[in-house]
């Protein structure tokens, strides 16, 4: 799982500082989260999901298939 986030990152070139910034948390955290260190909390794993726009399958390394499912449509 942790390598297909640090390939996702490192595909946009972004260092892990960066991709912090984005996520709005701690560098360190974002380490530990490439790492395997603690557990990526699912609002995480649902942001990744849309800025890399794929699936949180695939950011769990359930598939291989990068392209994100269809997203339901969240109108107010």
């Amino acid at each position: 799982m942790y390598q297909n986030i640090r390939g996702l990152r490192e595909d946009k070139d972004l260092n892990q500082k960066q991709m912090a910034q984005i996520l709005n948390i701690a560098q360190t955290t974002y380490s530990d989260y490439e790492l395997g260190k603690i557990n990526i909390p699912i609002e995480i794993l649902k942001k990744l999901s849309l800025y890399f726009n794929t699936s949180i399958d695939y950011l769990l390394d359930m598939t291989d298939v990068k392209e994100s499912y269809q997203r339901k449509n969240r109108e107010s």
